[in-house]
């Protein structure tokens, strides 16, 4: 973990692969209680610290999230990212190279819960829900592209399914096509950059985030 913006009101903290945003059934120490243990020693509080989750991550993920540090930041940011005014940038490594550089996906997402995986359909179907991105190819190695994609709607595991719907799994992406996983578990999608207006100041919000220490990752991003 490490804190790429903070003032009164938020913070925004570099996700590692691995780490959970939030406590789940694993049992494993969540972000959220690292953060707050951070802001309990930095600031010298007593007593409970407060922290609001206004996002996730999936866990094979790294890179930005946001928390609150106040409940008026929360109510918010919760209202914000619901109407679509948090821009969130991606970054993903795929093995395969799109067909089209710079393009829309369009789809319908049926979600699994019993498999925690979603599937991408190009028609409506009963319980879907429209799932719009824009990607465009900004990096390539001999072996790799590197896409830039920017979420239009927020769906469970959508740029993970969209790509590979379009014939792009993520590299490391097992559950979604990928022929082998990351030695660390990893899958290389990163949360690269979010921009928003402070829920509190109204100042304007563009915070990037740092690339992973892989060889692959620094390779493609020079």
């Amino acid at each position: 973990m490490r804190v790429v913006y903070e003032d009164n009101h938020i913070i925004i903290v570099y996700k590692e692969s691995g780490e959970i945003v939030q406590g789940d059934k694993t049992g494993d120490t969540p972000l959220s209680d690292i953060v707050k243990d951070y802001i309990k020693e930095k600031y010298q509080k007593p007593g409970n610290v407060f922290l609001g989750v206004v996002h996730r991550l999936d866990r094979p993920v790294s890179g930005l999230v946001v928390f609150a540090r106040t409940s008026k930041a929360l109510s918010r940011l919760n209202e914000m990212f619901r109407n679509g005014e948090v821009h969130k940038t991606y970054w993903a490594i795929t093995k395969n190279m799109p067909a089209i550089e710079e393009g829309r996906l369009e789809h319908w997402l049926v979600r699994n819960e019993k498999q925690n995986k979603s599937y991408a359909y190009a028609k409506e179907k009963p319980g879907a829900k429209k799932a719009v991105l824009e990607y465009k190819m900004i990096g390539r190695t001999d072996n790799y592209s590197l896409l830039e994609v920017r979420l239009l709607t927020g769906r469970h595991h959508q740029i993970r399914c969209q790509l590979a719907a379009m014939g792009c799994p993520i590299k490391g992406d097992l559950k979604y096509g990928a022929q082998r996983s990351n030695p660390d578990g990893s899958i290389s999608l990163l949360s690269h950059r979010v921009e928003f207006v402070h829920p509190v100041s109204k100042e304007r919000i563009d915070v990037t985030s740092p690339v992973p220490s892989d060889n692959l990752w620094q390779d493609i991003t020079k």
